[in-house]
């Protein structure tokens, strides 16, 4: 699968969120979140394990007890079933990679 950019697709998931998958293949997806100011990302997990990486902006996010300062360039590792939540503090784009396939964002 080979994706190209475009400013369509973009669906609104949560309150101040939008997210488009980006290309997937049989084992990971790649989705880019647009993430409005002051706006969080209540707790939860789920079994996908979940690499991001924070293109612009500023939040803060949870993994588990601990909590970071993300800043563009910023990037992060949260294993499956691990609880994790995430304060926007401006408005913010983030790279997030799942494995296994997510199939509610196909």
């Amino acid at each position: 699968m080979f994706g190209t950019y475009s400013n369509e697709g973009y669906r609104q998931t949560l309150d101040g969120i939008k997210q488009k998958t980006l290309v997937h293949g049989d084992k990971t997806l790649m989705v880019e979140f647009r993430l409005q100011p002051h706006t969080t990302l209540p707790l939860h997990s789920h079994p996908h394990e979940q690499t991001g990486y924070l293109v612009t902006g500023h939040m803060e996010l949870t993994i588990g007890e601990a909590v970071y300062d993300v800043k563009p360039g910023d990037n992060w590792c949260i294993p499956g079933g691990t609880l994790h939540c995430a304060k926007r503090i401006e408005e913010s784009v983030a790279i997030e990679v799942f494995s296994p396939v997510r199939e509610d964002y196909l």
